[in-house]
């Protein structure tokens, strides 16, 4: 699969015993449904590899991009609770940057959401 922000290959990286993918250049993060809540726990993102926070900043800029899966423009969602954009696919799944999903785990588990 390719990186919907740089077009770079992705790998499949198995975190709690479920399968992510992690772009292999920018460290951008696609989640399947369901994936990112099953590793919404802030402790989680210390033993993912999330990426740099200031690289995923300069790909915020690339903010029309399609789903990894099936090529469908994304919407642009943003979590009042994380304050943070991050990109959506209703069908298949959500798209972070670089840094964004330890941003987002953290708020979401510290909303008990």
């Amino acid at each position: 699969m390719l990186c919907p922000k740089c077009r770079n290959e992705m790998e499949e990286v198995s975190v709690c015993e479920v399968v992510i993918d992690r772009c292999k250049s920018c460290h951008g993060l696609w989640f399947d449904h369901g994936e990112p809540e099953a590793l919404n726990e802030s402790w989680v993102s210390e033993f993912l590899y999330v990426g740099d926070p200031t690289i995923g900043q300069r790909h915020d800029e690339n903010d029309t991009i399609g789903c990894p899966r099936c090529g469908v423009i994304m919407r642009h969602h943003y979590s009042v609770d994380a304050r943070l954009h991050f990109e959506c696919c209703d069908e298949h799944g959500r798209f972070f940057d670089a840094g964004e999903f330890t941003h987002w785990a953290e708020a979401t588990y510290l909303a008990g959401d």
